[in-house]
């Protein structure tokens, strides 16, 4: 089955999606769903569903996120654990018995239904993860995009903006740069529905859309690349910001280390870079996060300071 180079399933609509079209007559998640509600035909699908959804690369999802996706469901219990995973070595008496016994005696018909819907879209995605990597670059809109904006693959999505559900998001499903966002979004399932700010993310990816990608990533509109100046931007406004600039100057060392040595002959290089904020608190707060950053790293030669070493003051 090749994989889809149109993303406009995942592109934001002002109209609701359509509902999904029926599995044909074939599939096994179609047809689990066919025959009337028992405790027997109920036990039997969850043993179909578990099995299915142990090689799924959602097993590890947490539930409320997957319930999200699927129209009016909300998982009932909330933490870190409550993936498929951590139910799915159990047999539905032992399911029914465990959630029964956490006080949610109606939870194990409604796994049932999130798996079930679930599936309904990951088995197609698991038809696409078949295709080789080469193939999936070559027919991803996102990539060329990217290349055409100048910025690289490997640019790391702990430098953007994106708030922290997308950040666990994209833990989670071990995407850890803007490239491997790219393939993961075309390795999306039709139906499956993302928000916030992953969706913002896609939407200016797929339209071009400078002015958003923009707020996201340090990107900068009639340009491309990405830039220092933006980034620290960023960072500065990030709730940790001084862990942020760390980072970005880690990632950024080339371009910091001629900042440092412009800097160094010109007082009014660092503001110039910073002009374009028009933000006298954030260039003064910025100012004060690279202070660290910008002084010596030689020795001061100084008679005083020699004199101090010598009396190891």
């Amino acid at each position: 089955m090749p994989i889809r180079s149109d993303l406009q399933w995942l592109i934001d609509s002002s109209q609701p999606s359509a509902p999904a079209a029926p599995a044909a007559a074939s599939s096994p998640v179609c047809a689990m769903n066919t025959t009337p509600s028992t405790p027997s035909t109920v036990a039997k699908e969850w043993d179909q569903l578990r099995t299915a959804f142990a090689s799924s690369l959602l097993v590890n999802t947490p539930l409320h996120s997957l319930a999200q996706n699927l129209d009016g469901l909300e998982w009932p219990i909330r933490g870190a654990n409550e993936t498929p995973a951590a139910y799915i070595d159990l047999g539905y008496d032992e399911l029914v018995s465990t959630l029964t016994n956490r006080g949610q005696p109606a939870a194990a018909s409604l796994l049932v239904q999130i798996l079930r819907e679930t599936l309904a879209f990951d088995q197609p995605f698991g038809e696409m993860v078949q295709q080789t990597e080469a193939s999936a670059a070559r027919d991803n809109p996102l990539l060329r995009n990217l290349a055409r904006l100048g910025i690289p693959e490997n640019f790391p999505l702990e430098l953007t903006s994106l708030d922290d559900s997308a950040r666990q998001l994209c833990r989670l499903e071990s995407v850890g740069t803007i490239g491997e966002f790219a393939v993961f979004a075309q390795r999306l399932a039709q139906g499956v529905i993302i928000g916030g700010d992953l969706r913002r993310m896609l939407n200016a990816l797929a339209h071009f859309d400078e002015a958003t990608l923009a707020t996201i990533v340090p990107f900068r509109v009639g340009s491309t690349g990405v830039h220092l100046a933006e980034a620290l931007a960023q960072a500065a406004r990030s709730p940790t910001p001084e862990e942020q600039v760390a980072r970005t100057l880690a990632w950024f060392s080339a371009e910091f280390a001629s900042w440092r040595e412009q800097a160094a002959a010109d007082r009014k290089f660092l503001p110039r870079q910073f002009s374009f904020l028009s933000d006298l608190r954030l260039e003064e707060h910025l100012s004060q996060l690279l202070a660290p950053h910008l002084r010596s790293a030689r020795p001061d030669s100084t008679f005083g300071a020699k004199l101090r070493r010598w009396l190891h003051l």
